[in-house]
């Protein structure tokens, strides 16, 4: 058994150490055995002394490839950067308190909510991961409810809603007569989206190998879904001459083809509107709708709800509503589009509206 190397170990050392040995040996305990069981355990104890950094690089690691995108997984680590590593990322993550959680999110709860709120929830799933792993025991001093709710203000009650601006559905019939004027590929997809009440993404990069013209259907794969589900969107008779009238570009696989051939970006819906000198955005179309059904029509509001592809809130609700209503969908978009023609147009016919092709 050796004691070390001289002249690092002296001699009065080595004697010391041999004694030691021998005493562990008369106990009838090996202390070679013993050395490496310290040995072992010191490095388990080492292995779960991670700092707060590294288990949230390891957490981002391992449930990344869970998230919907590449930009989800950028906005969780950016900002952990931003706000939390520069406080306490070198800390031991058993050592992260309720102060040092505090000290990210104070200055910054009441000027920007919306982001302490989420870096909150991050900090608590980082700290619940590293408990579970065993780097850490105790309470989560990042946890909301019946924790961080006593000390700080709900963010609900600081952070002002901001809703999309919106034009009144009233409004829309000579919108888009108007909007029929327009030429360009932007203009044919904000009219798409009107009709259909979706979103500036889903219209944008919509290919034609979604939509089934026999069946009258447009359906949205998931990934391109916020809520990460399929959507089937019933094409009332005016979105279905509209695509009629598309024209169909070799090689290229979407409807609404920007002048690369790609999707057109996220702007150019927006500045259709804004050429036109109106002061709402693509997406408030969807609170058009919404309103439509509410205030003209007695539509339940679940309907509604599948039709703009909201999550229902009610758990117990989503449930029992495992399809889609599709035809009950239909019969509503008929009406909504119908309604959101021109005077002139009020009974569906082919599609008249201007088209140019991408320059």
């Amino acid at each position: 058994m050796g004691l070390g190397p001289y002249p690092e170990v002296g001699l009065g050392e080595a004697r010391d150490k041999a004694r030691a040995a021998k005493a562990l040996f008369a106990q009838g305990i090996n202390p070679m055995d013993q050395r490496k069981k310290l040995a072992s355990e010191l490095k388990a104890k080492q292995a779960l002394m991670k700092t707060f950094e590294e288990a949230a690089l390891a957490y981002i690691e391992t449930h990344g490839d869970g998230w919907k995108n590449p930009k989800h997984r950028a906005q969780w680590k950016s900002t952990l950067e931003t706000y939390a590593f520069p406080k306490f990322g070198s800390r031991l993550v058993q050592d992260v308190d309720q102060e040092a959680v505090l000290s990210v999110l104070e200055p910054i709860w009441k000027d920007k909510t919306e982001t302490a709120s989420r870096l909150r929830g991050r900090i608590e799933a980082v700290l619940d991961w590293s408990k579970v792993r065993g780097y850490r025991s105790g309470e989560n001093p990042a946890a909301w409810k019946g924790h961080l709710d006593q000390l700080l203000v709900a963010p609900g009650k600081i952070a002002k809603v901001q809703h999309h601006r919106s034009l009144e559905y009233s409004k829309l019939p000579d919108f888009m007569g108007k909007l029929k004027q327009q030429s360009g590929m932007a203009a044919r997809a904000l009219e798409f989206l009107i009709f259909c009440a979706a979103r500036s993404g889903e219209v944008r990069e919509a290919t034609w190998a979604e939509v089934d013209f026999q069946e009258g259907i447009w359906t949205v794969p998931p990934e391109r879904m916020k809520a990460g589900k399929e959507h089937r969107v019933p094409l009332s008779k005016q979105a279905i001459a509209l695509l009629r009238a598309q024209p169909r570009i070799e090689n290229c696989p979407y409807i609404f083809p920007g002048r690369k051939l790609g999707p057109l970006s996220d702007m150019s819906l927006s500045k259709v509107m804004r050429d036109m000198g109106v002061d709402a955005v693509p997406h408030g179309f969807r609170s058009s709708f919404r309103d439509w059904v509410g205030d003209e029509t007695t539509y339940p509001r679940e309907l509604a709800e599948q039709a703009l592809a909201h999550v229902l809130e009610s758990k117990v609700e989503a449930a029992y509503r495992r399809r889609d209503a599709l035809e009950k969908r239909r019969k509503m978009m008929e009406e909504w589009s119908l309604y959101c023609c021109p005077p002139k147009e009020k009974v569906a016919r082919p599609y008249t509206g201007r088209l140019t092709m991408p320059r």
